[in-house]
């Protein structure tokens, strides 16, 4: 699971970002009992004992962070969080200088209205923190086996779009990077 994550983060930070809310929700489901993630979800892998070890403590520490965070309710981790904001700093400077994402942006605009119109007086975030939260939906409804409505296709692959773009932006200044 961390390789994972680690792949995911060096690769695209958006599934990064996903992938990552994925696995607060699973620990939240298991409210953090470790036994639990330990005897239902870790011992299911098909990796060696010394791999299951690895992927234990990855999610101890995950937990860990969650419980002294107070996230096991809702919200992400810190680092995430962060992440987030580094993408929104981004997309900001894409609209100042970049067409080709004013444009990917213009498309996405109608489903970000919606989803703060959906939202009413719940706080759902930023541009970025929405078009997470529309794949991640999506995600889950496909998990769980719920119907997915054609707008609501339209909307995650114009919140995937956007993403795309990020990613592709942040990893670049990230291989372009002195550090």
């Amino acid at each position: 699971m961390q390789a994972i994550a680690e792949r995911k983060k060096s690769q695209n930070i958006g599934e990064y970002l996903v992938y990552m809310y994925q696995m607060e929700d699973l620990i939240r489901s298991y409210q953090g009992n470790m036994g639990e993630i330990e005897q239902y979800v870790i011992s299911h892998y098909p990796v060696s004992e010394e791999e299951k070890d690895r992927i234990k403590t990855w999610f101890a520490g995950l937990a860990a962070s969650m419980k002294e965070q107070e996230l096991m309710q809702k919200g992400h981790l810190q680092e995430l969080q962060e992440l987030v904001q580094q993408l929104l700093e981004l997309h900001y400077q894409l609209l100042k200088t970049d067409a080709n994402y004013v444009a990917t942006f213009h498309l996405v605009k109608p489903h970000l209205l919606d989803a703060v119109e959906a939202a009413q007086t719940e706080e759902i975030g930023n541009e970025i923190q929405i078009c997470l939260n529309g794949v991640y939906g999506l995600l889950l409804c496909r998990l769980l086996g719920k119907k997915v409505s054609d707008l609501q296709l339209e909307a995650a692959e114009a919140f995937g779009n956007v993403l795309s773009h990020l990613n592709f932006s942040y990893q670049q200044r990230l291989f372009l990077s002195p550090n």
